[in-house]
């Protein structure tokens, strides 16, 4: 086993990544990261969402080649005690074993009656373990998880049940790529690619964590995306059913051959063609969603798109990939927010900074712009683009 402060420093990492996933689903924010004997970090995974891989499994599928036959020398350090049961994925306790991992740390036991064990599970193969790493920092980050866990519940429902009050909005996620001046294309309209495989192969899994993903029809029309949570390969992350279901949001009409057309999630879901709203009324068009058992929205885009939902308060978080580049021109990331002038700077809150490769992913969470009922923005004619 490492000595402690590399192990803690791993930990933190494992905290870090962690928050990576949803903190509103039924699963825990978990983070494993896999230490070589000097303490460096080898490979790193966290969970998206129910029915993604676990963290464990999403590390180890990340191990280089070089270490496939070397995991013995490896300390895996994951914020939370690998799991010891099979349900929509299996035991992390057991895919550890399998990939022929030395030693595991972890920070809190698994409070579930079915899913804890692991540790045990991993002694009992041989493996090194040691738990209790920073555990106090641990229960801060699955606070609310831990709050909710009780043995005794029913079985918790499917992912995508319609909310008790339909009428409620779900989760609004605006993520957009920018260079260091603030550009999301370049003069021509060309954008791919502004950000490196890592942030692109972050925005995936969070992709794969969301019920759904909107785009507008000025997106649609320029880039014809799949709008699929793919690995870097171009398999699906996730099964059919837990790809987010496309939504187009424009007054244009969606091309015949457009390829969100046939995305997967469409006839999983009983669908044939993507959910498509005008944005005359944003309110209204999140509301058919939550009627629908849509929990979460990731929004592609484009600039038009995410101004109009900051601009309206229907925006709960951003994610902003930004690259080390310049642009120069006109085409700004972000467009008009209705703000006049420097009194009603929007200030957002748990502003958080995460390198990914050469790129820096910033996530923070918009608070309500208005204490009153708000009228919102549509998408009327300064934004007939999207």
């Amino acid at each position: 086993m490492l000595e402690q402060s590399l192990i803690e420093d791993g930990m933190r990492r494992g905290f870090a990544i962690a928050r990576r996933g949803p903190s509103d689903t039924p699963n825990p924010q978990v983070g494993c990261v896999l230490l070589d004997r000097a303490g460096r970090i080898v490979a790193e995974g966290w969970h998206c969402g129910a029915g993604t891989p676990h963290a464990e499994v999403d590390a180890i599928s990340r191990l280089p080649g070089e270490w496939r036959d070397r995991a013995g020398e490896l300390t895996a350090v994951v914020t939370l005690e690998p799991c010891n049961h099979t349900g929509r994925t299996g035991p992390c306790a057991a895919a550890l074993i399998a990939a022929g991992v030395g030693a595991v740390a972890y920070a809190l036991s698994d409070p579930g009656q079915e899913s804890s064990g692991g540790a045990d599970t991993l002694r009992a193969a041989g493996v090194e373990v040691h738990g209790d790493v920073l555990a106090s920092e641990a229960r801060e980050l699955l606070r609310t998880w831990l709050a909710k866990q009780d043995p005794t519940a029913a079985p918790r429902a499917a992912a995508r049940r319609p909310p008790a009050d339909a009428s409620a909005r779900p989760q609004v996620i605006v993520k957009w790529a920018q260079t260091l001046d603030g550009r999301a294309a370049a003069s021509d309209g060309s954008s791919q690619w502004i950000t490196g495989a890592e942030a692109r192969a972050d925005v995936h899994r969070r992709r794969a964590a969301a019920d759904a993903i909107l785009v507008g029809t000025g997106t649609l029309l320029a880039d014809d995306p799949a709008l699929t949570a793919r690995a870097a390969s171009g398999d699906l992350l996730v099964p059919a059913v837990e790809q987010p279901i496309p939504v187009v949001l424009g007054r244009r009409s969606i091309p015949d051959g457009a390829r969100v057309r046939a995305h997967p999630a469409l006839a999983a879901n009983d669908l044939t063609e993507p959910l498509h709203y005008s944005g005359t009324d944003l309110v209204a068009d999140l509301a058919s969603l939550a009627a629908r058992g849509v929990r979460s929205v990731f929004v592609e885009g484009g600039p038009a798109v995410a101004s109009a939902l900051i601009a309206a308060g229907l925006a709960d978080q951003v994610l902003v990939y930004v690259a080390p580049a310049l642009l120069g021109g006109g085409r700004l990331a972000i467009g008009d927010l209705g703000i006049p002038s420097m009194s009603g700077i929007q200030r957002l809150a748990d502003a958080r900074l995460e390198p990914l490769g050469d790129d820096v992913l910033v996530t923070a969470a918009l608070p309500a712009l208005h204490s009153a009922p708000l009228i919102p923005r549509a998408l009327g004619s300064a934004t007939e683009g999207s």
